[in-house]
């Protein structure tokens, strides 16, 4: 069995290497955030379109108002403010299936339509499978955006403006669009996280890595949160909402 290696980082006494740049001649000062961030989970240098539809994502996905990973943000701050990194932590741990981190499972489906000869009855066979199971269909569908989740076609604008973009991934996210609206007969918007999913496929992210980016962009959405909290307190406000509003009842356990 071979010894692990690794490409990433190594430091001296006199200096410290990002792959195969220089931290100190190469990069503080020369390259943004972004760029190095790409090259160090990519192992590729950022094209200006990479570079592009990364920001349109991490700008995208950074904020959403007081949704569940935000509200743990707060609440964990508030009990103990000495931990800043803990509330921040806390929140991350909400990017799942179900919020802010969906497009991992979109893409998933989106690499099924492409692998597959008929992409067409593939986009048709998703659809109806998620209907007949009466699950939510990763990508598609928002609780407050109807009849378009304006970030999404803002998006998919973006990508069509790119003519050096891939498009594979865009185009089996649109087929996989008709689709569903097919099925379901009604219009279903794609959300931001669909969307996000078709962009960062046709930048060569692998789909089991698409959630880090989620990642990524929500900490810092969730440092505004605690910075807003250190100011505005609101973690008492929404502890004591809940006690209020979800009542105690006695429930009889039986004599045993």
């Amino acid at each position: 069995m071979k010894e692990p290696v690794t490409e990433l980082c190594a430091h001296s006494l006199t200096g410290m290497n990002y792959r195969d740049k220089d931290l100190v001649n190469d990069l503080i000062g020369e390259a943004t955030f972004t760029e190095v961030m790409f090259l160090q989970i990519m192992g590729r240098k950022a094209r200006p379109v990479d570079i592009k539809i990364v920001d349109a994502v991490l700008v995208t996905l950074m904020e959403h108002g007081l949704t569940p990973s935000a509200i743990a943000s707060r609440l964990i701050y508030m009990s103990a403010p000495e931990n800043l990194q803990g509330a921040v932590a806390s929140g991350l741990l909400a990017v799942g299936s179900q919020f802010v981190g969906t497009m991992e499972n979109c893409s998933i489906l989106l690499d099924e339509i492409i692998a597959s000869a008929d992409q067409q009855e593939a986009a048709l066979t998703i659809a109806t499978r998620y209907k007949n199971q009466k699950k939510p269909l990763p990508g598609f569908g928002h609780h407050l955006h109807k009849p378009d989740d304006p970030r999404s076609l803002k998006l998919l604008d973006l990508a069509d403006s790119e003519p050096t973009l891939e498009r594979h991934y865009i185009d089996a996210l649109k087929l996989l669009s008709r689709a569903v609206d097919q099925v379901y007969a009604r219009h279903i918007t794609i959300n931001a996280t669909g969307a996000v999913a078709s962009l960062l496929g046709a930048i060569g992210v692998p789909s089991r890595l698409m959630r880090g980016f989620a990642v990524i962009s929500r900490a810092a959405g969730l440092v505004s949160h605690i910075a807003e909290e250190q100011n505005i307190p609101s973690g008492r406000f929404i502890w004591d909402t809940i006690d209020q509003a979800i009542p105690y009842t006695k429930r009889d356990t039986g004599n045993g």
